[in-house]
């Protein structure tokens, strides 16, 4: 990619794609917290989140008073401007709380997978330089021996751990005798984990104004009527810039509840859009294949759904299958979109009040005060509508750099400040975006990313193993699955099933081969790339006869 950005031609400023929809203004000087907690106090009663399985709720005055008593809590414990914060929790009524908190704080919240493996979790606080870790009582053995304070939200107090709610007491006891620097607009806030375009885990440093850019951009469609009604269910993981920006950080500034789950099971998924009266609810697609296939869907009383919209962003949806959803689900709206954690959360989407306008399988229109070209990836030359070419995005969403890694931000954003995603696609006549392939490697489990490299880098650590690949297999249920084909050397033991197991006790469950096959060598180009697509090719060719691939 690097040749590309640095070839750019005369005609390159010829083809750049602008929104459809007017700009919207964007509040200067406003921290994210300040941004969607404006106006709280007004809906004070009002619940902004409630867990699905426990019942338990936070009102909006106490999302206010409780990032207010955080923040302080943290500078009391000596929190500085651009310390990070490492979240390691799963879907909790608190995280948002959490989050804001730090930011208020002048930290920076960078969540992790909790279902990740200890060695990940420490990977990760290790490269984003973290002070300070925030977990809960089942995870606390992950992060027991990264030797940082650790605070525990748990309902009893923990030996060697600090206690969420003696925190918040104790900001309350300690007056206002803080003085702190002062967070402003472009002070980092967050610290999400991607692969990016290609490669391995880093930090994407996101400041105020990139996440309050992006919701001011995603958030301009939403009618003023619809303020403090809309109910949104709160199932990706918070910890992924979707999760925390695109639902918690969205639904606040609207004045919205949030429903919140920690993982899917069918039945209680039905149950809480059902029982809490869910109107909108971002998913993914194996989830759609879910409602559409599974007959356990049939125990409920479809009619009994409040649901008036589902969006689905994080894997491309098959059009077979938002044609069955339509027909199972007759009047509940499909909304595509894309984005990335390098752009703050959402790119392109389709407004309300556009539905009708959207073509099937389009990722979405341009949103407001972002502009978009498509380049071609050998030349770095712009093209021009309704021809295929690498998706850039310019805007004030564009993140400040991925962390102490100056070689990997040079080849994500040019010069010109244009952001490359990686990803090929073009731009009809009607404003229509389309995604359709991907020059980044990345492999897609149930809308989750799983590096390739990274999953390499596990296998090669195996004494018995001389060489591996890993490439997307599809999968009917998970979109993609990791595939490996592996080079054994002579004389080793190990089974297909060994090799696999051995990937497993050193990833996150979603990060699992799930195939392997033992092979003489692994096809490489002259220049020693891995030549994926051949090794794909051959995969599949071998596993035609069983056709039976695991997801679990």
């Amino acid at each position: 990619m690097g040749t590309c950005l640095e070839n750019l031609t005369q005609g390159e400023e010829d083809h750049i794609f602008r929104s459809r929809y007017s700009a919207v203004p964007v509040p200067k000087n406003v921290t994210l917290p300040e941004f969607v907690l404006h106006d709280a106090e007004l809906y004070g009663d009002k619940v902004a989140f409630v867990e699905a399985v426990t019942g338990k709720a936070i009102t909006y005055r106490e999302v206010v008073r409780d990032t207010k008593r955080f923040s302080k809590a943290l500078k009391s414990l000596g929190l500085r401007k651009g310390n990070v914060v490492l979240v390691v929790l799963p879907n909790v009524a608190e995280y948002a709380v959490i989050a804001l908190g730090i930011m208020a704080a002048g930290g920076v919240f960078s969540g992790a997978n909790p279902t990740s493996h200890a060695s990940e979790i420490k990977k990760q606080a290790e490269a984003a330089d973290a002070k300070l870790i925030i977990t809960n009582d089942v995870t606390l053995e992950k992060v027991k021996g990264l030797e940082l304070p650790v605070i525990v939200v748990a309902d009893e107090p923990i030996e060697d751990a600090m206690n969420w709610k003696k925190l918040l007491e104790a900001a309350d006891r300690a007056g206002d005798r803080l003085v702190n620097e002062a967070v402003e607009q472009n002070d980092l806030c967050a610290m999400p984990f991607s692969s990016g375009t290609t490669g391995m885990s880093k930090g994407v440093m996101l400041t105020h104004q990139n996440l309050v850019a992006n919701l001011c951009s995603t958030l301009f469609g939403v009618a003023p009527e619809m303020v403090g009604q809309m109910t949104t269910l709160g199932l990706i993981p918070f910890f992924h810039i979707y999760g925390i920006t695109g639902i918690c950080c969205a639904t606040l500034r609207n004045k919205g509840k949030v429903v919140v789950m920690g993982r899917f099971e069918l039945r209680i998924f039905l149950n809480a859009l059902i029982t809490h009266e869910v109107t909108f609810a971002p998913i993914v697609p194996p989830i759609i294949l879910n409602l559409v296939k599974n007959p356990i869907v049939d125990e409920f009383d479809l009619r009994k759904l409040k649901l008036q919209a589902i969006m689905t962003a994080a894997a491309p949806l098959a059009p077979e299958l938002l044609t069955a959803f339509e027909k199972k689900f007759p009047g509940v709206v499909v909304e595509e979109a894309y984005g990335l954690t390098e752009h703050s959360c959402i790119t392109l989407t389709h407004v309300q009040k556009d539905f009708g306008n959207a073509k099937r399988s389009s990722a979405g229109f341009i949103l407001p005060n972002l502009e978009v070209k498509f380049i071609d990836p050998d030349t770095g030359r712009s093209l021009p509508r309704n021809t295929p070419g690498e998706l850039c995005v310019r805007s004030q969403c564009v993140m400040q750099g991925y962390y102490k890694n100056e070689g990997e931000t040079a080849q994500t954003i040019d010069k010109n400040g244009w952001l490359h995603t990686g990803d090929i696609g073009f731009i009809d006549d009607e404003d229509n975006v389309f995604i359709v392939d991907r020059i980044k490697e990345l492999i897609k489990y149930k809308g989750f990313q799983v590096a390739p490299a990274e999953l390499e880098a596990i296998l090669l650590s195996h004494s018995s193993v001389e060489d591996a690949a890993v490439v997307p297999l599809p999968d009917e249920e998970a979109g993609e699955i990791p595939g490996a084909s592996v080079v054994m050397s002579p004389g080793a033991r190990e089974s297909e099933e060994d090799i696999i197991n051995y990937v497993a006790s050193n990833v996150a469950n979603y990060k699992k081969v799930r195939v392997v096959h033992f092979v003489e060598a692994i096809p490489k180009s002259p220049s020693g790339k891995i030549m994926r697509r051949l090794i794909k090719e051959r995969m599949l060719e071998k596993m035609k006869p069983t056709s039976n691939t695991p997801t679990a």
